[in-house]
């Protein structure tokens, strides 16, 4: 008996089946069947169905002879289903990699309940995928397993049949079946929930929602919509035939006026000439099945009224009043932004004529991000060497809180952050101020820039489009022209980018200052930062930090960390640098040696907590080497990737460490200790040595002594490469790097 039967109904989806039944097929865990239920299908389900069944025991192709809808075709393949469990997969959506495996482990771990509920996420034909808003409901703190009236919010989900898992037994016990007809999963999920002795929650996308531009069936325009009356019907004989359910007739009456309402204010479901017809039968079940007790919120309490009392006609003008308000608030929220817009142009303006404030410095890094990189660096350093200076930071209000106390916090936007911008005589960034600022004379600006170039940047974009995605070259030059100095990490950069950045700015070679904390930091600081970051003590941990792939749309994790952390074994945890492994929406990280990162502020502090880094065209490489920990390149998709970005040099050909061209040989290099063995040391040294050539721990004094107290003799020298110390030592572990399972 396998523990998962995937009933999969199929009807003219066949432009989308093949990749929901790859998807089941892919799994990782494999105790489950598929029963594929043509429903009489015009178009090639039925055949695609065959074909998978005759090159898969565990799929089992069920044809139907004659349409019968969504719900009966479910039925048929209940009839069918042998698993302990049942899972409903739409034949257009998909399971995500791990899914079962993910909902196996999650039952076991719950003493088996007769629901499990996870999550899903809405992809759109774009690439786009947005997890489902209310996943916050779906918190596994609290018991393992409750009833629906421990958790009632729960109702608040999206009332499908494809987002849970029922336990055969349960179902079959209460003799559940799907109804036909529009919205069967009505009268399915709700008496489902009500009656199950057990319920548990996952907190993980599991399911692809694919949102389909055409052809989805409750979308289209038809009569058929009524049939939401016949199963709401069908909810509360349910409920009226067991008294103990009695307690949620509120809430499914509630629920019921919600659905009605969402249906009638749909334009484009109902035809013009139903409306009214659809209008009275809403009134009738209204009144035949009204029971108060359930709270409405305040905007919905008028449009229930007049559905009750079946007041079409004030319903309908005041669904119009409503929209006719919201088009004015937008509207008025515009002229605000324009208005607002006007003053503060205005404002800047008036501040470009008072005096500088000589002593008045103002920072920013990444993009109005917290603070953190070279400009931190330099910002801390001008508050440690130069008298009576006043810096300012910009940054959102979010990130407030990382700026340090004694730095004044700017918000973008604001008036303040225009007179900043206005008045100071130093403006430091390594992205791009405000492309409003106009540079004035007297004011010095430092462009720091974010690492060392390894992907083209600049104008060298030009005839790569791809990569370019509509930037402004011309606004992108008027802004190199404001600069007066361009920091560099090493020539390499010096190069790249004097070309790259055209302009008469001067460039101060001079070390990277981000990197200054490699060589300042100690092994009871780093031991710290592990503990901080949770990082188990005795493990060794491996930084996951890729890179954005200009030719892709949608950013796909290329290395599967699941299973790197199988293969490495209980010793090794990963901190995913990822935002795309995060899933759709955020979904938490699916296994407990996997640290997710992606939010951390300070990429610094991650490489100081890790004992190696696995990456692939992260300009992170260049910086991590100062710490002469192992670096592992993954470069499975190195063709498409110089193809559709270039690179200035060939990485394979001078790697910062050892280098995977796909995951098994990735896999390999760590199970046979490849990475972290003499020639991984040998091309670290060698790279460090090319590109790391000023990094000793100076280099943000060297830049504050030449930019903000303008000395060019007796400037910090730096160090000689055989006489530095060696940086950031880890802390000493007991039993830390242990071998890998092969």
């Amino acid at each position: 008996m396998p523990r998962f039967s995937v009933i999969v109904p199929a009807f003219r989806v066949q432009a989308y089946l093949h990749a929901c039944l790859d998807s089941v097929l892919a799994q990782s865990f494999k105790d489950y069947e598929i029963v594929v239920v043509d429903d009489c299908s015009p178009d090639a389900c039925g055949p695609i169905a065959d074909e998978y069944a005759r090159r898969d025991h565990r799929v089992t192709a069920l044809h139907l002879p004659r349409n019968t809808g969504l719900g009966p075709a479910r039925n048929a393949g209940m009839g069918r289903a042998a698993g302990d469990y049942l899972i409903f997969l739409d034949g257009d959506d998909t399971l995500l990699p791990d899914a079962l495996q993910t909902i196996a482990d999650r039952i076991d771990a719950t003493g088996e309940p007769d629901v499990l509920m996870y999550d899903y996420a809405r992809t759109y034909w774009t690439g786009r995928s947005v997890r489902n808003v209310l996943a916050a409901h779906l918190d596994e703190g609290g018991p393992a397993r409750f009833r629906l009236t421990d958790r009632p919010e729960l109702l608040r989900l999206l009332m499908v049949v494809w987002n849970k898992a029922y336990r055969r037994a349960f179902i079959e016990a209460e003799g559940f079946t799907f109804p036909p007809g529009y919205y069967e999963d009505t009268p399915w999920t709700y008496p489902v929930l009500m009656s199950a002795g057990s319920i548990a929650v996952l907190d993980a996308v599991c399911v692809s929602y694919r949102q389909r531009r055409r052809g989805n069936i409750l979308s289209t325009t038809s009569e058929k919509h009524f049939d939401v009356f016949d199963q709401y019907d069908r909810v509360f004989a349910f409920i009226d035939a067991r008294p103990e359910l009695a307690l949620w007739r509120p809430v499914m009456f509630r629920r019921m006026l919600d659905h009605f309402s969402a249906l009638f204010a749909s334009r484009d479901r109902l035809p013009h000439h139903s409306r009214a017809a659809f209008f009275r039968r809403a009134a009738a079940s209204c009144r035949r099945y009204r029971t108060p007790g359930a709270p409405v919120p305040r905007r919905a309490q008028l449009r229930h009224g007049l559905l009750r009392l079946g007041a079409r006609r004030t319903y309908q003008a005041l669904s119009g009043a409503q929209r006719l308000g919201g088009r004015l608030r937008r509207g008025s929220a515009a002229v605000r932004r324009a208005v607002r817009g006007a003053a503060l142009r205005a404002h800047y303006r008036i501040q470009s004529r008072l005096p500088l404030r000589s002593r008045d410095a103002v920072f920013a890094a990444r993009g109005s991000g917290g603070y953190t990189g070279s400009p931190a660096a330099i910002e801390a350093k001008v508050r440690e060497l130069v008298p009576g200076v006043r810096t300012a930071w910009i940054c959102r209000a979010v990130d407030a809180h990382t700026v340090p106390t004694g730095t004044r916090h700017l918000v973008p936007g604001t008036f303040a952050h225009w007179t900043a911008l206005a008045r100071s005589a130093y403006l430091v960034n390594d992205a791009a101020f405000d492309r409003g600022l106009v540079k004035r004379r007297g004011q010095v600006l430092l462009q720091t820039h974010e690492g060392t170039p390894l992907r083209t940047v600049g104008t060298d974009l030009l005839d790569r489009p791809a990569a370019a995605r509509g930037t402004d070259f011309e606004q992108l030059l008027r802004s190199v022209d404001t600069w007066d100095f361009s920091l560099s990490a090493n020539p390499h950069s010096t190069l790249v980018r004097e070309r790259a950045y055209p302009s008469a700015y001067l460039t101060l070679e001079y070390g990277s200052p981000s990197n200054d904390v490699y060589h300042r930091t100690g092994p009871a600081d780093v031991a710290r930062l592990r503990e901080t970051l949770g990082i188990p003590a005795g493990s060794t941990a491996l930084l996951y930090a890729p890179t954005h792939r200009d030719y892709r749309r949608v950013q796909q994790p290329a290395l599967d960390l699941e299973r790197l952390v199988r293969v490495l074994g209980p010793q090794f945890v990963v901190l995913a640098r990822a935002p795309q492994l995060a899933g759709p929406g955020g979904h938490r990280a699916p296994h407990p040696r996997i640290i997710d990162v992606s939010g951390h502020r300070s990429v610094e502090t991650l490489a100081l907590a890790s004992d190696a880094l696995i990456t692939d065209y992260a300009s992170l490489m260049f910086d991590y080497v100062n710490l002469d920990r192992p670096v592992v390149l993954h470069l499975a998709d190195i063709e498409a990737y110089e193809a559709a970005r270039g690179t200035y040099f060939d990485i394979t050909a001078f790697p910062p460490g050892i280098v995977a061209r796909g995951q098994d040989e990735l896999f390999d290099i760590f199970a046979t200790d490849h990475w972290r063995g003499s020639r991984s040391a040998q091309l670290r040294a060698a790279f460090r040595a090319r590109f790391c050539p000023y990094d000793d721990g100076y280099a943000a004094e060297r830049v504050v002594r030449r930019v903000f107290l303008g000395e060019t003799d007796g400037l910090p020298l730096p160090v000689p490469s055989a006489a530095r110390r060696t940086p950031s030592a880890l802390p000493a572990q007991d039993g830390a790097g242990a071998g890998v399972k092969s």
